[in-house]
């Protein structure tokens, strides 16, 4: 296992209080995130090295691509459809529109093109939150009931295997995946994160099947084998509270990681006056895959 933290770079001049959800944007070549507690969705075209926030005046947990080059995002008030040029939003459904002290946390799309996203109380009480897949007509189904924090996600390129975080267990949970239904069963434990390593926050996978995950309060992503439960790797960043990763760029081996400064009083942000930044580590030394995207039955 290796510690690094030479090639660690900021991608820009800016701090998110709770940045998280990095997608990649294969065609514009952008990196866009989420800063939840700001109420705002970033994009940053590294190409032509311009960034755009789009205000969203509601807490967003995650994003997705949409085929039709918008955003799909995960407000506190629903699921929305929201134009990258506009900013123009449309609430489309709300698994969870009676829960009033839930809101949004991490999301994606399957390889089937359906979105995955989770809930958490406002208050984190244990328990309150849940999974859920919303289907291209936007009906959708419970997957997980019961969970706290939900979080990362990731396929297997066979589409076979999902995994899965509910950040308070300090575990990565495994299901058999079915790609036609979506339906998912056997959970098992594949990762255990010590605790002096933080807690497991967001995740990605690479090309090779290894998980990458963020450590909130841990300053690092770490890499694993997830078929022996093996922690490979570790970059270390000058953030403690490291919140979700994914593989961009060119050849899609650069390394996005967001970050958060929540919380953090005075003293803290002294030592780490990074906090909140989006950081990248490029040629990463493995690659990863185009994130999969959502279509819209009706919206155009």
């Amino acid at each position: 296992m290796s510690e690094e933290s030479s090639r660690v770079e900021t991608v820009l001049a800016h701090t998110c209080l709770l940045g998280e959800g990095p997608v990649w944007d294969v065609r514009t070549k952008s990196i866009c995130w989420v800063d939840i507690l700001n109420k705002q969705v970033h994009e940053y075209s590294t190409s032509r090295q311009l960034h755009r926030v789009i205000n969203v005046e509601s807490m967003p947990g995650a994003i997705a691509l949409c085929r039709d080059g918008n955003f799909l995002v995960a407000l506190k008030e629903g699921i929305a459809w929201v134009d990258r040029n506009t900013a123009h939003a449309r609430i489309l459904c709300h698994p969870e529109i009676h829960v009033t002290g839930n809101r949004f946390n991490d999301g994606k799309c399957d390889p089937a093109g359906r979105f995955w996203i989770g809930t958490m109380a406002l208050s984190e009480e244990a328990g309150a939150g849940n999974l859920y897949m919303v289907e291209n007509d936007l009906t959708w189904k419970l997957k997980l009931p019961g969970v706290s924090i939900s979080n990362g996600m990731a396929w297997s390129s066979d589409f076979r295997t999902y995994y899965y975080i509910d950040t308070p267990t300090r575990q990565v949970a495994a299901f058999d995946f079915q790609m036609e239904t979506g339906d998912i069963s056997n959970r098992r434990i594949v990762l255990e994160i010590p605790s002096s390593e933080g807690f497991p926050d967001g995740m990605t996978i690479d090309t090779e099947g290894r998980l990458w995950v963020a450590h909130w309060d841990g300053w690092q992503v770490s890499c694993w084998d997830p078929l022996k439960g093996q922690k490979l790797r570790s970059i270390e960043f000058p953030a403690s509270q490291i919140t979700s990763c994914t593989f961009g760029g060119d050849n899609m081996n650069d390394l996005y990681v967001t970050s958060a400064r929540k919380g953090l009083d005075e003293h803290a942000l002294k030592r780490q006056p990074l906090a909140g930044s989006l950081f990248v580590v490029r040629g990463c030394g493995a690659s990863g895959h185009a994130p999969f995207e959502f279509e819209i039955a009706g919206v155009r």
